[in-house]
């Protein structure tokens, strides 16, 4: 099965995907991420309120395989994390863009969102 890529996301070339909501972002790993780390065992979410920069190491999603850090594709504050996950990680598998999303960013520059890839760009980094 090819990976599913959704064209109202953006995307980052490490694979994670964000949907704009307003002054937020909800940011998720991509299905052919969850894919290739099979089984997800563990999500180490950030703190509430943690201030990241575009690039800097968001969470850490442990799988049956390895183990991954996920970036921030913006630069913002962590304003919600899925506490879902705790208990249920395999979400992350299951659902990667609906239910396995990660957290929400509250956006700290609007221009950092034009640099990140849209579906079609994306797509051909997986080729």
């Amino acid at each position: 099965m090819a990976d599913e890529v959704r064209e109202d996301l953006k995307y980052t070339e490490t694979h994670e995907w964000l949907k704009l909501k307003n002054d937020i972002v909800q940011v998720g790993i991509t299905d052919h991420t969850q894919d290739a780390l099979t089984d997800i065992v563990f999500v180490e979410l950030p703190e509430l309120g943690k201030n990241v920069k575009k690039g800097d190491e968001l969470c850490v999603v442990e799988s049956v395989k390895s183990v991954s850090e996920i970036y921030a594709p913006i630069s913002g504050k962590v304003s919600k994390v899925n506490t879902k996950l705790e208990d249920t990680p395999e979400i992350v598998n299951e659902s990667p863009y609906d239910e396995g999303w990660l957290v929400e960013l509250e956006i700290e520059n609007n221009s950092e969102i034009d640099s990140l890839l849209d579906a079609e760009s994306y797509k051909k980094t997986l080729q």
